[in-house]
C-alpha cells in the first residue's frame, strides 16, 4: 500500500482540477505506483504467486483504464502516458 504522503502526491500531481481523487489519470497513476512497488517485491520474492496475482489484477485494471481513456479523450491518454512513460 502506499503511504498517504505519497499517495496525495500523486494525486495532486495528476489531479485535473482541484478535488480530483477519482479521474481516470489519477486512479492509472496510483495504480501504476502499485505495481512498481509490487515489481520491487518480486525481485527478491520470486516465489509469491498469490501477490502475482493481485499484480495482474492491477495490470489489467490499469490498461482498461488507460483504454478508456483513449477510447474518450486522446489528448488526455496521450499526456498520461507521457507523464508515466508507459509506452516507449
Amino acid at each position: 500500500m502506499l503511504a498517504r504522503e505519497q499517495k496525495k502526491s500523486l494525486i495532486d500531481q495528476y489531479a485535473t482540477h482541484a478535488n480530483d481523487t477519482g479521474s481516470p489519470e489519477v486512479q492509472i497513476a496510483l495504480l501504476s505506483e502499485r505495481i512498481g512497488h509490487l515489481t520491487e517485491h518480486f525481485k527478491t520474492h520470486q516465489k509469491d504467486h498469490g501477490s502475482r496475482r493481485g499484480l495482474l489484477m492491477l495490470v489489467s485494471k490499469r490498461r482498461s483504464l488507460l483504454d478508456y481513456l483513449r477510447t474518450y479523450d486522446s489528448g488526455r491518454y496521450k499526456t498520461v502516458v507521457q507523464k508515466l512513460g508507459l509506452r516507449h
